[in-house]
C-alpha cells in the first residue's frame, strides 16, 4: 500500500476527523465504564463473610440494605457474572463486520450504545430477581457492546488518512482505558456516600445521553458532513483508497489459509486473554494480597487503565512517527508494537509470583503488567487494516471473535481456579497467561504480514 502523503495538510487538532476520534473516544469511555465498574462493585455487592449457598440472602442490617444490598454469590458465581458479558460479545463480532459495510455506521453504533446504557441502568432491579437476571442482562450488554467494538473500526476506512489511521485508531480506542479508570476512580466514593447501585445509574445515564449526541455529531462520510472544511474534505478526499466488499462475496476460504490472519487472530486471542484477566481480576487480586477497602482499591485499580491510556496514545503517535520520516517500515512498527504490548505485561506478571514481594512492588508490577498492553493499539489491533483493507470489517469481527474467546475463557477459568485452589491459584492464572502471550508472540513474530495480500486486492479504486 502506498503510504506517502499528499502536498496538501490540514491542521490535525482543529479537524473534523480529529474531532470524531474525540467522540469515539468518548464513546469508549462510556462503554467500557459501564463494563468495568461491576469489577469494583462486586466487592460491595457480594457479603464474603456468609456462607455461600442462599443465592439471594443479604445482611441484616436494614437500613443499609436500601443502599447497599448484599448478596451471597459464590466465587464461581461472580466469575460467570464477571465473564457474562463476554458471552454477548462474540455473536455480534463476525455479522456486524460485515453489517458494518452495508448499514450505517451512525445508526449501529448510536443504537448499539443506548441498549448497553440501558442494560446497566437495569443491573441493580436484576441484582434483586437473582444473579441469573444479572447474567442475562450482562449477556445483552455484551452483544451492543460487540456491535460497537467491531463497527467502530471501519469508521476510519473513511475518515483516515494512512498516515494518520495509527494516531486517529489510538486515539478512539484510549478510550477503552480511560473509561475504566474514571470508573474504578469514582466507584469506591459513589458506593460509600450513595450507594453501589448508584454506579449503574450513573454511568448508564451518561452512556444514554452520548448515544442521543452520537446520533446529532456523526456523519458516515466526510462527503456528508456539513461542518467540514472544503480543505479538509479534499485532504481526505485524496488520501483515502475507497474499498467496499458491498454486493460481493466474501474470501473465507483464502482467510482460513492465510498465516497473517491467524497469526493477527491468536495475537488478539493472547491479548484479550490478558486485558481481560488484569483489568477483570485487579480488584480481587488487591483486596486478597494488600487487604484494603473499596475505595484503595478502587483507586489503586484505576492507575493501570490512566497509564494504558498514555501508552496507547503515544503508541500511535509514535507509529505515524516513524512511517512519516520512513525510521521504520510498517511491518516493524506492527511487530515492534505487538512485541512491546505481549511480552512485557508476561514479564511484569511473572514478577507478581515472587514470594517476598512488597506492597509497593506488588502494585507496581501490576500497573506495569496491565498498562503495557497499550502498545497493542499501534501493533496487531490495526493490523487487518494493512493486509485486508476491502474486507476490514469481516475480518476484523473474525479476530475480534477469536480474541474475545480468549478473554471469555480467562475470566471464567479465574472464577473456577480461585474457588477450588484459593492458595496457589494467582501462581496457576498469572504463569499461564505469560505462556499464552510469549506463545502467541512468536507465531505472530514469524507469520505476519503488512502489506494487503492477495486474496483482498482485488477491484480496488481510489475516490476522486
Amino acid at each position: 500500500m502506498d503510504h506517502q502523503a499528499p502536498s496538501r495538510k490540514v491542521p490535525s487538532l482543529c479537524s473534523v476527523r480529529y474531532g470524531l476520534a474525540l467522540l469515539l473516544h468518548f464513546c469508549n469511555v462510556a462503554m467500557l465504564s459501564q463494563r468495568v465498574c461491576l469489577s469494583l462493585t462486586m466487592v460491595a455487592m457480594v457479603n464474603s463473610s456468609a456462607p455461600h449457598g442462599v443465592p439471594n440472602a443479604s445482611t441484616e442490617e436494614p437500613l443499609d440494605n436500601i443502599k447497599n444490598p448484599v448478596y451471597n454469590w459464590s466465587p464461581q458465581t461472580q466469575g460467570i457474572i464477571l465473564s457474562a458479558i463476554m458471552y454477548g460479545m462474540p455473536i455480534a463480532q463476525i455479522p456486524m463486520g460485515y453489517m458494518s459495510g452495508v448499514y450505517p455506521i451512525k445508526t449501529v453504533i448510536g443504537s448499539a450504545l443506548l441498549l448497553s446504557s440501558l442494560c446497566n441502568l437495569f443491573i441493580p432491579l436484576a441484582a434483586e430477581g437473582g444473579e441469573s437476571f444479572v447474567i442475562a442482562c450482562r449477556v445483552v450488554q455484551g452483544l451492543s457492546q460487540g456491535t460497537v467494538v467491531v463497527a467502530q473500526y471501519t469508521v476510519w476506512m473513511k475518515w483516515a488518512p494512512p498516515l494518520e489511521r495509527s494516531r486517529l485508531t489510538s486515539a478512539s480506542l484510549s478510550g477503552n482505558m480511560l473509561g475504566p479508570s474514571i470508573a474504578l476512580f469514582v466507584t469506591g466514593f459513589i458506593s460509600q456516600s450513595l450507594g453501589w447501585p448508584m454506579i449503574f445509574y450513573i454511568f448508564g445515564a451518561g452512556g444514554c445521553a452520548l448515544g442521543l449526541l452520537w446520533f446529532v455529531l456523526f456523519y458516515d462520510d466526510p462527503e456528508e458532513h456539513p461542518c467540514i472544511s472544503l480543505r479538509e474534505k479534499e485532504f481526505i478526499r485524496s488520501s483515502v483508497v475507497q474499498v467496499s466488499s458491498s454486493g460481493k462475496s466474501v474470501p473465507i476460504k483464502a482467510m482460513l489459509k492465510s498465516l497473517p490472519v491467524w497469526a493477527i487472530s491468536l495475537s488478539c486471542f493472547a491479548f484479550s486473554w490478558t486485558n481481560t484477566l488484569m483489568f477483570t481480576y485487579m480488584p480481587t487480586f488487591l483486596r486478597a494480597k494488600l487487604h484494603i477497602d473499596m475505595r484503595e482499591n478502587g483507586l489503586l485499580s484505576a492507575l493501570p487503565y490512566l497509564l494504558c491510556w498514555v501508552l496507547s496514545n503515544l503508541a500511535g503517535y509514535l507509529a505515524d512517527f516513524f512511517l512519516a520520516r520512513k525510521i521504520l517500515s510498517l511491518i516493524t512498527i506492527r511487530k515492534l508494537f505487538t512485541t512491546l504490548g505481549l511480552l512485557l505485561p508476561a514479564l511484569f506478571t511473572v514478577c507478581l509470583l515472587h514470594p517476598s514481594a512488597s506492597p509497593l512492588s506488588l502494585v507496581t508490577c501490576l500497573t506495569l503488567g496491565s498498562a503495557t498492553t497499550g502498545f497493542c493499539t499501534a501493533g496487531m489491533i490495526i493490523n487487518p487494516m494493512d493486509i485486508a483493507p476491502r474486507y476490514y470489517g469481516f475480518l476484523k469481527g473474525v479476530t475480534i471473535l477469536i480474541g474475545m474467546t480468549g478473554g471469555l475463557i480467562s475470566s471464567t477459568l479465574a472464577g473456577i481456579i480461585l474457588n477450588q485452589d484459593p492458595d496457589s491459584s494467582w501462581f496457576k492464572i498469572f504463569l499461564l497467561m505469560a505462556a499464552i502471550n510469549v506463545t502467541s508472540l512468536i507465531f505472530y513474530l514469524v507469520f505476519t504480514k503488512a502489506d494487503i495480500q492477495d486474496w483482498a486486492k482485488e477491484r480496488q479504486h481510489t475516490r476522486f
